[in-house]
């Protein structure tokens, strides 16, 4: 998909046009770049790898997002509290 087939909305943030593109996109382009600067080496667990990236940033940016209250952080990201508490020791957050 082409940057001018993405049907964007616009944020005007203090009169600044800022594009609000789907966090979708944003992901394809960075698998997509990372793939570009394996050369001709091969990819390995990719999708763990990704997962792992995404999830951690994730996880803080809730919880930031829920006042660190970890019963509303699972509501935002709609995961049980403990399951929510099994992925913030996975990842080292406490």
């Amino acid at each position: 998909m082409k940057a001018s087939q993405i049907n964007a909305e616009i944020i005007d943030l203090e009169n600044g046009r800022i594009p609000c593109l789907p966090l979708s996109l944003y992901v394809k382009q960075a698998v997509e770049h990372y793939l570009s600067q394996l050369c001709d080496h091969d990819a390995f667990d990719l999708h763990s790898m990704v997962i792992n990236e995404v999830e951690k940033p994730l996880l803080e940016t809730a919880l930031k997002h829920a006042g660190y209250n970890q019963t509303k952080a699972a509501k935002v990201l709609g995961l049980s509290r403990s399951t929510l508490r099994k992925k913030l020791d996975q990842h080292g957050i406490s």
